[in-house]
């Protein structure tokens, strides 16, 4: 259908420390790209892949999370960063989820979202 993901791109200027920080955080498989100079992203979801030599590129997607608290706190461990987005409406998060932006150990943004629980 139109308007579905279908694929994403992660630009940041270390491919290898790239495909250590994202397989330690989400448990991804980064195996050589076609082109030999960065990685497919093998999720169990939607295709991705990594570029380097990109220092200020700027994905922006949000990759779900069952514990964001836990998520977060990976992220800071692997040498990322979080974003303060302030207190967040407790309505807005049984209706969405809870949301936060993040950086990866390179400066590279990304989102983390855990839907509402059923």
């Amino acid at each position: 259908m139109a308007g579905e993901p279908s694929f994403f791109e992660i630009g940041v200027a270390d491919p290898e420390r790239g495909r250590a920080f994202y397989g330690a955080l989400f448990g991804w498989s980064l195996e050589p790209g076609p082109s030999g100079r960065g990685f497919t992203i093998g999720t169990g979801g939607l295709p991705g892949g990594m570029h380097g030599g990109d220092e200020h590129a700027s994905p922006y997607l949000f990759f779900r999370v069952d514990d964001i608290d836990a998520a977060i706190a990976r992220v800071r461990e692997l040498g990322g960063s979080v974003e303060d987005i302030g207190q967040q409406d407790p309505d807005s998060d049984a209706r969405f989820g809870r949301f936060t932006l993040c950086r990866d150990d390179q400066g590279s943004p990304f989102g983390l979202h855990q839907p509402p629980r059923a």
